[in-house]
């Protein structure tokens, strides 16, 4: 028996009209409606709503079923702003299936890339684009559904392998990592994740393509600034994953001068709009930019404070809004202690990498989330992995410091460790970290070193004096106004 009312609905067109609300259909398909709404690049897109994914984890994939006539609206709307037909062997239509919850939960559920795929798909895009071509998205298409969906063969028939996709994206809800994440943010259980279902733009389709993250200011020290990564002939998943090193939006700035100088636009004019600080993911093609989605940026508990103090001073939220925007332990986080400056050039250099999250952290390396976890109940870890993935934030919470040797800024690592504000350093070299396991060591996320030994801390960070003694002014939360005694 459905629990929706009569007329509710299950599935919406993504055009803007009307805005919709976050709790139904998820914060980014919410961006992605006020992004179109605004007349700005988005591919095209629909949505499953949180109503459905409730439905659906009570009575399983039937619910699915059941929407194959609004699904098949939902695709009719893609191919007509697209001009391409799914499952088209000369015209066809590629899409991304995502999960969005209404408060954000950055790779704790899946995505499905590249879908549609089959034979007759591949020689149509293989005569357009090249075999190369053709055969990397194959790849890419093939190692996201079998891990996603967690089947040996996949579907001819695109239809059948949009339907898995939905399916696994809800399932994805009740994943431990998403439990564990919802758990440690104090997130509602029951509300459940919408699903995205988006026409697919190629940033591995020529020499002009590419993608990446830009964040409106940087998130790890809370400066005016933006500030991004960028990686040509890649798709989202290879920055977010932090498995192929990114470079700085400025590389983006010299292959294409006009595509940066109008994503900086874009990032001012989504920030004023949202009257808060953005984490936009953006892919080119052939030369066009694409934006794939916006959010709230995840931030450091430096930058949240610097955030709101900004955003007071610039007209955009009020010193109320700004007090309420900043916790008593991000307060308190960003006025923690720094390295003492003798005993760190003393301790011996064991790895040097990228600072994402300011602060310190001493602890024994473990290489294993899992060993954190456990071990962290007797004694401080490092943990210390190759790169990070959605399933080890187990580990991450337990840590008190987070390192790896391979990933970027915007990494999955960087983007966590801010949030839980937990120093981090990324990107140190491949096999940088092979041989620290066991070993006692202090991560710097101020400087991006990681050196032997548990060095001591020295005096209280003024970085955020001032802003700290505004927010206290305006707050009217004690808890708050007493971490400035």
């Amino acid at each position: 028996m459905s629990t929706m009312p009569a007329g509710a609905p299950r599935v919406l067109i993504l055009d803007g009209h009307p805005e919709p609300s976050p709790a139904l259909v998820g914060g980014k398909a919410a961006g992605i409606a006020r992004m179109t709404a605004s007349g700005l690049p988005v591919p095209p897109a629909f949505v499953l709503t949180t109503e459905v994914c409730r439905e659906f984890l009570a009575h399983g994939e039937r619910v699915v079923d059941s929407l194959a006539d609004e699904i098949s609206g939902g695709m009719a709307f893609l191919a007509r702003r697209t001009g391409r037909t799914f499952g088209s062997s000369e015209s066809p239509l590629l899409v991304s299936v995502r999960s969005g919850a209404a408060t954000s939960m950055p790779g704790m559920m899946d995505t499905v890339l590249n879908l549609g795929v089959n034979q007759g798909v591949l020689k149509a895009l293989s005569a357009g684009h090249g075999a190369d071509y053709a055969d990397d998205i194959r790849a890419r298409f093939e190692r996201g559904f079998r891990e996603i969906v967690e089947v040996d063969d996949i579907p001819v028939d695109p239809w059948a392998q949009l339907r898995l996709a939905i399916a696994a994206v809800f399932r994805s809800w009740l994943s431990p990592r998403a439990v564990a994440y919802r758990r440690r943010h104090g997130l509602d259980d029951a509300a459940g994740t919408a699903v995205t279902v988006q026409a697919m733009v190629f940033g591995n389709a020529d020499a002009e393509s590419g993608t990446g993250v830009l964040f409106t200011r940087d998130p790890a020290t809370g400066t005016a600034e933006p500030f991004g990564e960028w990686l040509a002939g890649a798709q989202g998943e290879d920055v977010v994953s932090g498995v192929r090193a990114p470079l700085p939006l400025s590389a983006l700035a010299e292959l294409l001068p006009q595509v940066h100088a109008q994503l900086l636009d874009y990032g001012r004019r989504l920030e004023k709009q949202h009257r808060d600080v953005q984490d936009i993911e953006f892919t080119v093609q052939s030369g066009h930019l694409w934006l794939l989605q916006t959010r709230s940026a995840k931030r450091s508990p430096l930058a949240a404070v610097r955030f709101a103090v900004a955003l007071v001073r610039e007209g955009l939220i009020s010193p109320h809004e700004a007090a309420g925007r900043v916790t008593p332990d991000q307060v308190r986080a960003s006025r923690r202690p720094g390295l003492d400056p003798v005993a760190r050039r003393a301790a011996p250099l064991l790895a040097r990498g990228l600072p994402v999250c300011p602060g310190a952290g001493s602890g024994v390396v473990v290489t294993d989330p899992d060993e954190a976890e456990s071990r962290a109940e007797r004694e401080p870890v490092v943990l210390a992995r190759p790169t990070t993935s959605p399933h080890d934030l187990p580990g991450m919470i337990a840590a008190t410091a987070i390192v790896t040797e391979v990933g970027g800024a915007t990494s999955h690592a960087a983007l966590v460790s801010r949030e839980l504000g937990v120093p981090c350093v990324v990107g140190c070299g491949e096999g940088s970290l092979a041989g620290l396991a066991g070993e006692v060591v202090t991560v710097c996320g101020e400087t991006g070193e990681v050196r032997k030994g548990a060095v001591p801390v020295a005096e209280i960070s003024a970085a955020a004096g001032e802003d700290l003694r505004l927010l206290a002014e305006w707050s009217a939360d004690s808890a708050l106004s007493g971490t400035e005694q």
